[in-house]
């Protein structure tokens, strides 16, 4: 007996669940039929579908209607697909693939960047290196798979924008929607009793409206108003700029070039392929792209910290150039610093390296001049401890007058520590400069016709000289002091002449203004869809049975926030102080006639809800105790 009683109890609660449910979710569902277009288009975001069970519906019978069902069926999840990628969840995740695409662009060399490192990297990692290869790892950004993940990010914001451009511009052409039939209905609601008339008071909300930068309108007895599009625009533009971002990007990869010159004192170059010293750029460049124009470095001035925690950090680090723009140009002087290159055209010249070109003079063993030049040597540290090769390839002969190559491996210290320190300069600036050499002679291997680096020196087919106790030929000089060679075969000479070089970038990237802009508006964009609020509100004002006008106001937003409430609160308060004081309460009515808390007041006939949804006539308020808005629901619960 017990358990059939249990049983019954349990059948009684689930029907009394499933009642609550069902009047819950037919309440749910009035609300929404009730607020129609008031409630609408607050956002031009697409709205999610679930993905139905079969796109195709039913399958008449036989070919004709096996293929009229694939085709309805291929073009539902081919829809459906489409509305996936244009949705912004998925332009996110392609954008943070996107993201996470770049890091190892960023950690792992490239050879479109530098080709001797990948190389190197690859020595060094026999397992890591072929696997890397196979990704595309060494060559990211013109890789398969980030090429289809950029391409499919800017399908999916193309696809995203177009639609919900065209359909804000629908909106920004219309009007805010009229009023809904019951306004307690709304999160943010207010109402009061006032003496003046109601198109006087529709006339003061319009105005008082439209003064605080709402878009309004009076659309029967109600002033429909609407604010915040600018949460839209942000939200629009901030997508736009992503595409613009990336078409800009896209041009500037295809389009760019970027090259390096070593320049000594004295010497000029001209824009043209030959002059680098290196070059590499985009897919699509061309070399009648290049800008016409030349430099000559006249000098480059550097000046350091002589103490302190900062010794030897620049103070001054600047080129002086003599510059003209095409064939003709006039010549213009300038300087180069790190911050300001020189700008020609689309063209920017950058400094990026600074160092030494000792000038040496070599003779035979006649005492014949077979090479004098500023060599560059290239630093190794902060303080330009530099090294390098100096090459004799030709009209050396030795002292047997066979003709041989002659090869100097090179150390410059700007600031020799002197005698028993280590060789390393001390100071970047040239306080105490000192070149060691080591002598070497035989085939330098130039005529192999293999590719050398002119800073190192192969000494594979070479012999050192030895001094006089045997060992490797080696010394330190001075400006103006001469190393010679043993056995008659000749001498080099360090002159006082000490020029230094620069070393420069040339860049040419179109788009990057694009891109520059696109960042900065996406900044902008972004800050305007997160901190603009997109709201509606609404003034009904009609005429009770006592004759006494009933002023009803209500607020909506698209996502709940307590700022809707507060500004609702605010507009009353002025539209109460101005133009729609509170009337004397409506007398007293008999207990049982009290008006129901779940009903609202209907257009055609006065609302008997005053302060609040649900509250009673009593509750009007007066000059003291002005409007204020107060959710709907709670409303209803007192």
């Amino acid at each position: 007996m017990s358990t059939t009683r249990d049983t019954d109890v349990r059948t009684k609660e689930e029907k009394s669940g499933e009642e609550s449910s069902r009047e819950e979710n037919s309440t749910e569902a009035r609300d929404a039929s009730e607020l129609g277009a008031a409630g609408a288009q607050l956002s031009t975001a697409p709205v999610e579908r679930a993905v139905p069970g079969s796109f195709g519906g039913s399958r008449a019978p036989g070919a004709a209607g096996w293929l009229a069902w694939t085709g309805r069926e291929i073009l539902g999840w081919a829809r459906w697909f489409w509305r996936q990628l244009t949705s912004m969840r998925v332009a996110l995740i392609l954008l943070f693939l996107l993201s996470l695409g770049a890091i190892p662009g960023s950690l792992i060399p490239q050879s479109g960047t530098d080709v001797t490192k990948v190389e190197d990297f690859q020595q060094r990692h026999t397992t890591l290196g072929p696997i890397y290869e196979k990704l595309g790892l060494f060559h990211v950004y013109s890789s398969v798979w980030f090429s289809a993940i950029y391409i499919l990010l800017f399908i999916s914001l193309v696809g995203c924008i177009v639609p919900r451009t065209w359909q804000f511009v629908g909106q920004l052409r219309g009007r805010p929607p009229g009023a809904p039939k019951r306004l307690n209905r709304l999160p943010a609601y207010t109402t009061w009793r006032t003496e003046a008339e109601p198109e006087q008071v529709r006339e003061a909300a319009l105005t008082l409206l439209r003064k605080r930068r709402f878009r309004a309108h009076t659309a029967g007895d109600a002033v429909a108003a609407e604010k915040g599009y600018f949460r839209e625009v942000g939200n629009l533009a901030f997508h736009i700029a992503l595409i613009v971002m990336l078409i800009a990007f896209a041009w500037g990869q295809l389009f760019k070039s970027e090259g390096n010159k070593l320049i000594i004192e004295g010497d000029g170059f001209a824009n043209t392929l030959t002059q680098y010293d290196d070059f590499k750029s985009g897919n699509l460049f061309s070399t009648d792209d290049l800008e016409p124009f030349s430099f000559t470095l006249n000098n480059f001035i550097g000046t350091y910290e002589p103490s302190g925690p900062s010794r030897g950090t620049p103070r001054i680090y600047k080129a002086d150039v003599t510059y003209s723009e095409g064939a003709d140009g006039k010549e213009k002087k300038t300087a180069i610093e790190p911050n300001t290159p020189l700008e020609v055209d689309g063209s920017k010249v950058y400094l990026v390296s600074h160092g030494y070109a000792p000038v040496v003079t070599v003779r035979d063993g006649k005492g014949d001049v077979v090479f004098s030049q500023a060599v560059p040597l290239l630093p190794l540290d902060s303080n330009v401890t530099s090294t390098g090769a100096i090459k004799v390839l030709d009209g050396y002969r030795d002292a047997k007058g066979k003709r041989e190559q002659l090869g100097f491996q090179a150390f410059f210290l700007p600031a020799y520590g002197g005698d028993g320190s280590a060789v390393v300069s001390q100071f970047p600036a040239l306080l105490n400069p000192v070149l060691n050499l080591e002598a070497y002679h035989g085939d330098l291997g130039v005529d192999s016709g293999l590719p050398q680096s002119v800073y190192q020196l192969d000494k594979s087919h070479m012999k050192g000289f030895k001094d006089t106790k045997g060992k490797q030929l080696r010394e330190n000089l001075k400006p103006g002091e001469t190393m010679k060679l043993p056995n008659g075969e000749g001498s080099i000479t360090f002159e006082k002449d000490i020029k230094e070089w620069a070393g420069f970038q040339v860049t040419q990237q179109p788009g990057s203004g694009w891109a520059l802009g696109g960042a900065l508006v996406a900044i902008f964009g972004l800050a305007a869809s997160l901190f603009v609020q997109r709201r509606r509100v609404w003034v009904r004002a009609t005429t009770g049975p006592d004759g006494v006008t009933v002023v009803e106001m209500a607020g909506l937003g698209r996502s709940e926030s307590a700022k809707v409430p507060e500004e609702l609160g605010t507009l009353a308060g002025l539209l109460y102080d101005d133009a729609a004081p509170g009337a004397p309460d409506a007398p007293d009515t008999d207990s049982d006639s009290a008006p129901d808390p779940d009903s609202a007041p209907d257009p055609d006939s006065a609302p008997d809800s005053k302060a609040s949804p649900g509250s009673t006539p009593s509750s009007t308020p007066t000059p003291d105790s002005e409007p204020h808005a107060v959710p709907a629901a709670e409303g209803a619960e007192k």
